[in-house]
């Protein structure tokens, strides 16, 4: 199944200046990630307000997101910057930052308060899975249908037409049903893939 991870490389390339001009002014892979940590941190607390406005440029946060992480991997890849608090720092942020932008849906809708948390705790298992695979074939998995920005776009659409004023509430259960169904595919195929390497 196709993934938005699969337009990685193509959204690096465009972000490649960017990250090259960063670097050229002193800024770290580090602080770039701790950055998109505090910003979506801020962010999912403003949304348990249920501001509409905020819901509908939800994806467009998620997007600025996904830049920033794009751009650290860069810094960290291409200017040297690895590190192992760097890791550290990127695989505990996208969990932290997930759970910060996913919590505001039981705002939005409490009913639905136990899908979003099963899906919560699925999403942070499987990045530990591509965490796992790493240690088991030296490559960190990444492999979908729902991977970090398949969930990103995911929940952006979510949200924007929560922002409209599109009453969700009635579904919006059975809809991280279906999402948790699809992370526990990639918690799967991640590990498989890892067994196959």
């Amino acid at each position: 199944m196709i993934s938005v991870y699969d337009l990685k490389s193509r959204f690096q390339d465009l972000l490649r200046p960017l990250c090259k001009s960063l670097a050229d002014k002193g800024v770290t892979a580090n602080q770039v990630t701790i950055t998109a940590l505090v910003l979506s941190a801020l962010y999912g607390v403003l949304l348990c307000l249920n501001i509409p406005l905020l819901w509908i440029f939800l994806p467009v946060f998620l997007f600025v997101r996904m830049g920033l992480n794009a751009i650290d991997g860069m810094l960290a890849r291409e200017h040297n910057m690895k590190s192992r608090l760097g890791m550290a720092l990127n695989e505990l942020g996208d969990i932290v930052s997930d759970t910060a932008l996913f919590i505001p849906f039981i705002f939005y809708a409490p009913e639905a308060i136990w899908a979003v948390g099963v899906f919560i705790l699925v999403a942070a298992l499987s990045e530990f899975c591509g965490v796992l695979a790493f240690m088991m074939s030296g490559e960190r998995r990444y492999d979908g249908p729902m991977g970090k920005s398949d969930r990103a776009a995911v929940t952006g659409v979510l949200g924007f037409l929560i922002g409209l004023g599109i009453s969700l509430q009635g579904v919006l259960g059975w809809i991280f049903v279906l999402l948790t169904i699809l992370c526990v595919w990639s918690c799967i195929n991640r590990l498989r893939s890892a067994l196959e390497e």
